[in-house]
């Protein structure tokens, strides 16, 4: 028999300690509020689905699944994101509601992992789904709410980088038709960032010269509103030029929000899951290598719910801000030790009773009398701002360390 697995855990899951979760639930609490202070209602759904539904919806590859079996064989799945889920509902609970619909959340999705990559298999998320509004003004509105949601979240430096899949996808059409292979090389390797990779499969397919130029010219196209005057100029695919022309109207909404020297537009940009359809978007910390927020627009994703209707939205990668924010220091409310007997009990719990009710974290002991002494002196050590003591008949006779 193998030995018992007492204290491992399964690659990619973590333990969270007090003072982790203290600052996690902080930052959950912080974007929520935020959100809400947007309109935006707090929506929770099951931790399983049916992988026949929001399974296959969700656009996470099957290899990245975790399935597990119902007692009556049913294939369940452990959400891997919360658009999936949330279509669901949208598309049944809240089908009589009216659109736009603005809905916030805050969850652990999970997504199987090799072993050897280091990254987590189950994460936490917080973002938003604007249900039922096809406009820039809808997708202005959630690129200027994922930047206000990260400032709340306590992120200060970061960027936010702006693309359109269209943009894309009309310019393979027109410089590479009829070749799906080779545009779906190409977007493999700028969804990685693989931009050496991307130069080399282009040359590979020995193109004629001014097509080479034109898509290794894609690469510079990262910057402020000049950049769609620049790609205006480099496709005539009607696909691409309304594209274009809908990011201009984003970056117009944007300015009047006063967020664009948060926003750069990245016309590589192509997003990680292929139910996105037009606009997507990643944001960056200064000092965190990965994505601390992504999000898009997906238009078609509930038409497989039933109930079709455009979509756009974000997610704020969670526990990855947790990490950005691991070594600041969070500031605690006071706390104070009560020790009491039998007769100072009814004393004590009112006194604890009432700091609370201030906002004090009051921790009460049982002890003798005798103990109070050594109480006095190992609270500070403990963490204890103070220690109170309440035996005999009478209330705390003012024996509080300082």
């Amino acid at each position: 028999m193998s030995k018992p697995k007492v204290f491992e855990k399964p690659i990619g899951v973590k333990d969270y300690l007090p003072h982790a979760v203290a600052k996690l639930r902080r930052i959950e609490r912080q974007a929520l509020d935020c959100m809400s202070h947007w309109g935006y209602e707090q929506i929770i759904t099951p931790t399983m689905e049916f992988y026949d539904t929001v399974g296959v919806a969700s656009a996470t590859s099957d290899q990245k699944l975790f399935k597990l079996l119902n007692n009556r064989g049913t294939t369940l799945v452990l959400r891997s994101d919360m658009t999936a889920p949330i279509a669901r509902v949208v598309s049944s609970l809240l089908k009589e509601a009216a659109f736009p619909l603005r809905l916030s959340y805050h969850a652990n999705v999970f997504r199987a992992i090799e072993e050897e990559a280091g990254r987590d298999a189950e994460f936490y998320q917080t973002g938003v789904e604007l249900v039922g509004d096809p406009s820039a003004e809808a997708d202005a509105e959630v690129v200027a709410l994922a930047i206000a949601s990260l400032k709340a979240a306590g992120v200060e430096r970061f960027k936010i980088a702006i693309g359109h899949v269209g943009f894309l996808n009309g310019l393979f059409e027109e410089t590479l038709p009829n070749q799906p292979e080779a545009q779906e090389v190409l977007k493999a390797c700028l969804l990685g960032r693989d931009y050496v990779g991307y130069r080399e499969k282009l040359r590979e397919l020995k193109l004629a010269d001014p097509v080479q130029r034109e898509l290794e010219g894609i690469l510079r196209l990262r910057g402020g509103q000049e950049i769609c005057d620049q790609a205006m100029e480099m496709s005539v695919d009607a696909t691409a030029k309304s594209s274009i022309k809908h990011l201009c109207e984003i970056w117009d909404v944007l300015k009047a929000y006063g967020v664009c020297d948060h926003v750069l537009i990245d016309l590589t940009m192509i997003g990680d899951f292929s139910y996105y359809t037009g606009m997507t978007f990643e944001g960056y910390a200064a000092d965190l290598g990965f994505p601390v927020v992504s999000g898009g627009r997906y238009d078609n994703l509930l038409t497989q719910f039933g109930r079709p209707a455009p979509a756009t939205g974000f997610a704020l990668k969670t526990t990855r801000i947790l990490e950005l924010l691991g070594s600041e220091e969070e500031q605690q409310p006071e706390r104070v030790l009560i020790g009491y007997d039998a007769q100072g009990r009814a004393a004590a719990l009112e006194q604890a009773q009432s700091l609370r009710a201030q906002g004090v974290i009051a921790v009460t002991v049982r002890m003798e009398s005798t103990e109070a002494k050594a109480s006095a002196n190992s609270a500070k050590q403990s963490g204890y701002a103070k220690f109170i003591p309440f035996f005999g008949a009478q209330e705390a006779k003012g024996e509080q360390s300082k």
